[in-house]
Parts: structure tokens; sequence; C-alpha cells
């Protein structure tokens, strides 16, 4: 079943139609934004230069503000593997949440059902991976928390509408803040990185190690963000490797 959507456009988009073909992610964020109606109206404001093509609120009603076959401003600087300002490449669902800097609050059973409906939908129609169904964190992690680790990732992966590891829990339990060894933490950065996280730059590199752990931690291993690598997060990131 698709979901019932309403129009509610808004002019913050590029003008010129890009091809269905070059649509390969679609990208989960939160409003970040106590007021439902102050969010909508921030993406629909053509001074706040921001939008995005989907807005789903806590009823689980699903707004179109930019039609997909056009540019919407919703990832900013953002890269996953060899991409870059992934506005280009991806349609971007805002959910309405407080986010972490007010009283991050769980998502509305409503707005999962609507969001397993969008997604559904997108995935089909555009041909996108499930795989590259991704958190604004996973492609901004020095930037950005959404949509946190409330949103339900593996709930969304049962019916293939994103990745998740298949590592029993009872045994990542056990791995549980051992530590790695200096070549252990090595592997694991690397494999970060093949699963699509951007590269750690030897800038600020304590900084960048924390950041991007939180963001797989986020997505992940969302029980405990921490930001330090430790055994669980070594097998997760083998298991998606492999998956």
């Amino acid at each position: 079943m698709w979901p019932k959507i309403s129009l509610n456009y808004s002019p913050n988009f590029n003008s010129r139609k890009r091809s269905q073909k070059n649509i390969k992610f679609i990208i989960i964020h939160y409003t970040g934004m106590t007021k439902e109606l102050s969010a909508i109206n921030r993406l629909c404001d053509i001074k706040s230069n921001v939008s995005a093509h989907y807005f789903i609120k806590k009823n689980g009603s699903v707004l179109n503000l930019v039609p997909p076959l056009y540019e919407a401003w919703h990832a900013g600087k953002s890269t996953w593997k060899n991409f870059k300002s992934l506005n280009k490449y991806s349609i971007g669902i805002e959910i309405q949440n407080s986010g972490h800097n007010n009283d991050y609050e769980n998502f509305s059973q409503k707005q999962i059902v609507s969001t397993q409906k969008l997604l559904r939908y997108l995935i089909r129609k555009y041909n996108v991976n499930f795989k590259n169904v991704l958190g604004h964190s996973d492609i901004s992690p020095d930037r950005k928390k959404d949509p946190g680790e409330k949103f339900p990732w593996k709930k969304l992966a049962k019916s293939k509408l994103t990745q998740w590891h298949n590592v029993n829990d009872t045994e990542l339990k056990k791995k549980r803040l051992i530590k790695l060894s200096f070549a252990e933490e090595r592997k694991f950065l690397k494999n970060l990185n093949k699963i699509g996280y951007q590269k750690v730059s030897q800038k600020n590199l304590n900084f960048q190690k924390k950041v991007l752990i939180k963001a797989f931690q986020r997505r992940f291993r969302q029980r405990l963000i921490n930001g330090i690598s430790d055994q669980e997060c070594l097998i997760i990131s083998k298991n998606l490797l492999k998956s």
C-alpha cells in the first residue's frame, strides 16, 4: 500500500531538472524543531535556503515539498563512498522530531508506518538500493546527529528498506566495551570507509574518529553511543561488509 501524499510545495530547489538515473540515495532527517508548523514553514521559506522532498508529520501525514526530480537543499556538505554533495543524488525525507538539542522523543508509530510506506514507494519507483537509505549523520557525521539513535533502523531493515547487521544480540553484549588493539582499530576504521563513511583525516584526528564512531553507533549500535570503538563495533562492521 502506497502512502497518501499531500502537496505543500517549497520554492527552495534547483530549477534544473535532473535525470531519474541520478537518484541514488534516500536521506532521512529529523527537523530538530519543537513546533511542527514552524518546521514546515522554515522548509518552505525562500529565505531559509533549506528544504526536503518529503515531510512526515507527527500524525503520519506525508507532505511533498519538492518534486523528486528536482534537487532539494537538505544534505549540505556531505560524503558517502565516492559521492560528495549528496543533494545532487538523493531524495530527502524530513520527519518531525524535536531532536537532540531539545526533548529528543521517540518517533510516533504513525510516523514509522508512513516512513515504511514512503520508502517502499520511493525505492521501487527510483530503483534505489536499500543500502543507500541513510541518515543525515551517516553522510555528515561532523555536523549532524539526525535522525538519531531512536530512529528504528532495525525495524526498517526487516522489510529490506535499509541495511542492518544480523549478529545475535547476546553475542554482541559479550563484546561490548572490550578494547580494540591498535591494529584492530585501524581495521575498524577501514571497515567504516568500505561501508561508505568518510575517511578519517589526520587533521583533528581524535575529533574525527569520535564523531565518525558516534555516527556509526547511532545507526548500528543504538544502545550505547560513546564514540569509542570496541569489539562489538568491530564485529558489526565486519558483518555489514559480508551482507
